[in-house]
């Protein structure tokens, strides 16, 4: 089995799993992921691998992070992620990338990624659900990090956090490549009440 087929099926029985635990419909995922039925369905069924955008909104929808998605080892107290485990979630042919190092569930999804960033390139997020926070260190050259319409400069060895509840991206507007580290806190989803969903 190839590791985008993996993905597949891991992604596949870990959103039934969890859409069953929230005690949500389709419908009702559907409705707050913003993301259709059918592709829903799609997913569910293994016969879809949906965009980077798509699998980040069931997460935050669910209230778990992507690594508890795409997860296909579960219940070790210590789980040890290789390099060539990780998850690569966005890359461009000029050598940009976003990579999902690790992630966890202990008082809602806690993820850690590692960025790169070429000249001239950047990445946007749809905005996290309400209380979600973002943590950065840049590592080197310089990131333009962009939050609700304002841009702020992060220079390497400068740290930020920043609420994540409003669209936010990050830009590479210098000659050479950004690198930083950067953590996800996402606050968990409540459990719906039977009939609620």
């Amino acid at each position: 089995m190839s590791d985008l087929d993996q993905l597949t099926q891991s992604l596949s029985r870990n959103l039934k799993r969890w859409r069953g635990e929230r005690g949500f419909t389709l419908d009702a995922l559907a409705a707050r992921a913003g993301v259709s039925r059918g592709m829903i369905i799609q997913i569910e069924q293994a016969r879809t691998n949906p965009s980077v955008g798509t699998t980040v909104k069931l997460a935050d929808a669910l209230g778990v992070s992507i690594t508890t998605l795409l997860d296909h080892e579960r219940g070790a107290q210590v789980r040890l992620v290789p390099e060539s485990r990780a998850v690569r979630m966005w890359s461009t042919e000029a050598g940009s990338s976003t990579t999902l190092l690790v992630g966890a569930e202990a008082r809602g999804p806690l993820e850690l990624w590692t960025c790169r960033l070429m000249p001239g390139e950047g990445t946007t997020s749809d905005p996290h659900p309400e209380g979600t926070v973002e943590l950065l260190h840049v590592t080197g050259g310089e990131l333009t990090l962009l939050v609700d319409g304002r841009t702020h400069p992060v220079p390497a060895g400068t740290s930020a956090a920043f609420e994540a509840h409003v669209p936010h991206g990050y830009r590479n507007e210098g000659d050479e490549p950004t690198a930083f580290t950067m953590t996800v806190a996402i606050p968990p989803v409540r459990r719906s009440a039977p009939g609620n969903a």
